[in-house]
């Protein structure tokens, strides 16, 4: 319960003895709101369990939700019927006390639907054999057997118990149910003739006309309609209905099958309930000057039919009544109005003793066969308090026993309290309360008393009438306090009252009754005639409810009022001797529907079943109190000392504990078993500070467990990895053991082959032989020429060496093949001139090694202003040629071109120029496709060139040439190309001269003039090309 504090602004506290203000009725309806609104229909007022109907199923009565409070604490859960019911179960067992569960409210409440599932908790927590199981389905199946013959539908319940039960369980010493034991109280039986429009007779009656046994109801001489029976139809109600009668017919006939009912028996049963509508059918008239007669007959004979009796007699019996006189009898005829009433008298009186005879064989059924002593468990379902807009004899016959009741409450309590205070050794503290003996006085004492009035009026001699008993009542008792009447109030009272009602001031409230037949129902009087009559029948259940010994009694019988005055007596003697449980259940609403909850008709009934009273009873003294250990281990947190063990006894430790919270001396009690605390506020203050140190307990616990659980983890972990590398060094072990002794054996095997590699391939070479020639070939994969020009072969071992050559000369050849294969025409023709370039410079020009590898060109785009976007020979052929001079013809094609510079004979100056090789000359073009130089092939003498690094070239010409100016000195992007290109052309590569190294190198040139010219050539860090100051030109290539 105390977990649940906190949300207690939410869905209210459990407790409601933890309500701040517990004398305000407002705050009392709120917090039983705020729980209904959230299902939560169980509260307490500290061992009292409130009970509010929720109109609909909840999943709170499941065989998981018993186990969960079976044998548990009572506050330690949630408020439930099931923790009442286990904490009453276990008492009897341990300290072997009779027990018993006071349930009350008034109809619509859920009473019965509460004493249902007391009895489902009490099956389920006790012990179960097969002879255990029978038992308990009878103490089940009684209820639906008594709910069936004395519950009713009104306008307030489907199903409203018009009778007050009292059931015993038997328990053997081990708490096993052996049997049970009913006591019945009051049944409604005025409800058999009449009742008020929208509510509906005793459900069998239903159940029987809808049960679709056709066969059944023609032997009853039934109709299905409820309408064709006079006690069915006054309500208005006929099939209509919410209770399915047609399957609960199929439930009786299980539940008096279970509870040794025979057939015949049955049988017999049934056609009393068949008689009884039939009676009610019965109609009387009477003639001018004739008496009274019955004008259909068919009526009496099948009700004679029936019970199995003369109909003459009972046709008598019904018409007459015999009044004794002095020795002699009279007979005397009835009017049509007491013939109806004779005929109503009979009909309840049938009835009622049916019923309390179906009560006396169900305790048949029940009664235990052992004879040892029993713990017994009782279980009250009485009417509650009721207060109607009309209230009559039966209205006060219910609100005097909850009067009864309420005064055992108090005094249980009261009693209960002080013995739990004088057992704990603490001083008690007279409560005050409204002590409601005053008002059972005013009601059942003698001789003044309201019921010893009423049983006076109904015997005096002359005519009594309601009207005479309350004037009686008003001339003796209409002074007290708590009676009021027309004729004994004030002006202002008088009109809230009419003259045929009287006024008692209940402990829940004024109740106002109006006197019309109370003398009669008290009275209640059954004909001599008709009981003789009911005494001849030969139904076997008639016979049991009517014995002729009842006949010899000459004694006038007790009233009602009286009878259910000793009975509620004897009642009080039973509850006083057991330890009592309470149960106080509360409707909504009027309306039976779920989620609305109506304060105005909750607050009634809060005050007449006396809950505030019970409250303020229960919050005199100290509104908690707990074991000590209970409140030890729960709150021991919150102090230093008592965390988290306390060495010492749980008293000291609650002591210790309440010291450091700097509870006030008020506050609270320490007993010898259990801590008292006296206001609310202090509990709850202790409880905040309980859920703001469980989040500091929840770290310093997360943290503490994976400290634990990661340790667990590694050592776990660490035995784990010890037995794994054990286990895998022993494999390792034993696989290097294997290996070494494979690779002894593989190493003695090669070495023997190694020592007999020259012999013939044989057992003890052959493996070694193989791997040589292995090896050599997985060395020689790896190391195989990528090109043609690679010459680098592996070298062989002497087994393998004939293969070897034999490899490397079909290798080279096939890579040889491969690329002559892959290689194109035009490819083909550079090599060629490759070729040819080496023949002409090979180890004679520095240059010439890094040059190799650059492949030539046919084409390259000149960078000569006006013969730019020139893309191809045949293009610049068609834009050089095409304003050639008419004194030379243009060539055929152009093999070779690229950009030149050349230099002046004269002053050496460079001027930019495109060399074109054709087919027949060398052409110098400037700019704007200008041919400056035209070189016939068969004017080229020879061709220059250094033994250095630059590209410059001299054109040496025969003299006498045409357009002959001298030597021609060019620099080109590529010497040697340029010369192949030239040497090719006119098939001389001797044309080409490459002059030798020596101290001095230069080339002559001849000039136009016939003189000679000097180029010098020398290496240097630059590379330039000047005018030396001699005169020559000076040519430095880069070293």
């Amino acid at each position: 319960m105390e977990a649940a504090l906190l949300e207690r602004d939410k869905i209210g506290v459990q407790d409601f003895v933890l309500l701040h203000d517990h004398l305000s009725l407002d705050e009392f309806l709120s917090n039983l709101e705020k729980r209904f609104k959230h299902d939560l229909i169980y509260t307490y007022i500290g061992p009292v369990l409130v009970s509010v109907n929720p109109y609909k199923e909840l999943s709170i009565y499941s065989a998981e939700v018993m186990d969960l409070y079976r044998s548990e604490d009572f506050y330690e859960l949630p408020p439930h019927v099931f923790a009442l019911s286990d904490a009453a179960y276990r008492y009897m067992i341990d300290e072997n006390r009779d027990q018993c569960v006071l349930i009350s409210g008034e109809s619509g409440a859920g009473k019965t639907e509460a004493s249902k599932k007391i009895l489902q908790y009490i099956a389920k927590a006790s012990r179960h054999s097969k002879e255990v199981e029978d038992v308990k389905e009878r103490l089940l199946e009684s209820n639906p057997l008594l709910e069936a013959f004395g519950n009713a539908k009104t306008n307030r319940n489907d199903n409203s118990s018009r009778f007050g039960k009292y059931m015993d369980i038997q328990f053997d010493f081990q708490g096993i149910p052996v049997g049970g034991h009913i006591l019945n109280y009051l049944l409604e039986k005025s409800r058999v003739v009449r009742h008020v429009g929208g509510e509906r007779n005793f459900h069998i009656f239903y159940e029987l006309l809808n049960s679709g046994d056709v066969v059944l109801l023609e032997k009853l001489c039934l109709s299905s309609d409820p309408h064709d029976y006079f006690y069915l139809k006054q309500g208005g109600v006929g099939s209509e209905t919410t209770v399915h009668d047609n399957n609960m017919f199929k439930v009786v006939k299980h539940a008096l099958d279970v509870c040794d009912f025979g057939q015949d028996q049955q049988q017999d049963l049934f056609a009393i309930v068949a008689c009884v509508l039939h009676l009610g059918n019965l109609t009387f008239v009477q003639e001018r000057g004739s008496r009274t007669q019955i004008p259909d007959e068919k009526c009496i004979s099948i009700i004679c039919k029936l019970l199995g009796c003369e109909e003459n007699l009972l046709y008598t019996a019904l018409l007459n009544r015999t009044v004794p006189a002095k020795d002699d009898e009279i007979k005397t005829p009835l009017s049509v109005e007491q013939a109806y009433q004779a005929r109503d008298a009979l009909a309840k009186a049938v009835y009622d003793r049916m019923f309390t005879w179906l009560v006396h064989r169900i305790n048949d059924s029940l009664m235990s066969q052992k004879k040892e002593r029993k713990m017994l468990f009782g279980l009250l379902d009485i009417y509650g308090f009721e207060i109607f807009e009309s209230n009559g004899f039966e209205q006060f016959c219910i609100n005097y026993c909850n009067e009864k009741l309420q005064q055992l409450f108090i005094e249980l309590t009261l009693k209960s309290e002080q013995e739990e205070y004088l057992r704990e050794g603490i001083e008690w503290e007279p409560v005050e309360y409204f002590n409601n003996k005053i008002i059972c006085d005013l009601i059942d004492s003698k001789p003044m008393g309201m019921i010893a009035i009423m049983d006076e009026e109904c015997v005096r001699p002359g005519e009594a009438t309601d009207e005479t008993f309350l004037t009686k009542m008003s001339d003796n008792i209409g002074k007290h306090d708590h009676f009021t009447s027309y004729e004994c109030t004030d002006k202002t009272t008088k009109k809230t009252i009419s003259r045929t009602e009287f006024r008692l001031k209940h402990y829940a409230g004024d109740v106002t009754y109006s006197v019309s037949g109370f003398l009669e129902k008290n009275n209640d009087l059954l004909y001599r005639d008709l009981k003789k009559v009911m005494t001849q029948t030969s139904n076997s259940v008639t016979l049991d409810m009517f014995n002729k010994e009842e006949l010899e009694i000459k004694k006038r019988p007790e009233s009602a009022a009286t009878s259910f005055k000793q009975s509620l007596s004897k009642l009080m003697n039973i509850l006083m001797s057991k330890e009592p449980s309470y149960v106080r259940c509360v409707k909504p609403n009027d309306s039976k529907r779920s989620s609305i909850f109506s304060r105005s008709i909750v607050e009634h009934q809060v005050k007449y079943l006396g809950l505030m009273e019970n409250l303020r009873v229960r919050r005199a003294g100290f509104a908690y109190r707990r074991p000590h250990r209970f409140f030890l281990q729960r709150y021991k947190s919150l102090c230093p000392a008592t965390w988290p063990h306390f060495s010492g006894s749980d008293r000291d430790g609650v002591q210790t504990l309440v010291n450091h919270l700097n509870y006030e001396e008020e506050d609270y009690r320490l007993g010898i078993s259990k801590i008292f605390i006296r206001l609310p506020k202090v509990l709850f203050a202790t409880e905040e500070l309980l859920q703001a140190r469980k989040h500091q307990l929840a770290t310093s616990i997360q943290a503490k467990y994976k400290g634990f659980y990661t340790r667990k983890n590694f050592l776990r972990m660490r035995v784990a990895v010890i037995m794994i590398a054990k286990h895998w060094r022993r494999v390792m072990a034993r696989r290097l053991l294997e290996k070494r002794k494979w690779a002894v054996q593989v190493i003695r095997k090669y070495i023997k082959g190694f020592m007999l590699r020259n012999e013939p391939e044989c057992e003890e070479n052959r493996g070694f032989i193989h791997f040589t020639r292995y090896n050599y070939l997985t060395r020689l994969r790896d190391n195989l020429p990528k090109s043609v020009l690679d010459k680098n072969w592996p070298a062989a071992p002497r087994l393998v060496q004939e293969a070897n050559d034999y490899m490397r000369e079909l290798y080279m050849s096939n890579m040889v093949r491969r690329y002559c294969t892959a290689m194109s025409p035009e490819k083909k023709a550079r090599m060629e001139e490759k070729v040819v370039a080496e023949t002409i410079f090979k180890d004679k020009k520095s240059s010439y090694p890094a040059s190799i590898r650059q492949p030539f060109h046919h084409f390259t785009v000149t960078q000569i202003p006006g013969l730019q976007g020139i893309t191809g020979l045949n293009q610049l052929h068609t834009q050089v040629f095409s304003k050639l001079s008419k004194k030379l013809d243009p060539p055929e094609e152009i093999v070779y071109a690229c950009p030149a510079t050349k230099f002046d004979r004269n002053g050496y100056k460079n001027r930019d120029r495109l060399f074109m090789l054709a087919n027949n000359a060398i052409y110098l073009v400037a700019e704007k496709k200008e041919i400056k130089d035209v070189i016939l092939f068969n004017s080229l003498k020879s061709i220059s060139v250094s033994p250095f690094g630059d590209n410059i070239l001299v054109l040496h010409l025969h003299p006498n040439d045409y357009g002959v100016k001298g030597d021609v000195i060019l620099q080109t992007p590529n010497v040697f190309e340029t010369c192949t290109k030239i040497a090719n052309q006119v098939k001389n590569p001797e044309l080409i001269n490459i002059i030798s190294k020596g101290v001095l190198v230069c080339i002559k040139h001849s000039l136009k003039t016939g003189k000679e010219g000097m180029i010098e050539f020398s290496e240097g860090p630059i590379a330039k090309t000047t005018k030396g100051k001699n005169g020559h030109l000076c040519v430095i290539s880069s070293a």
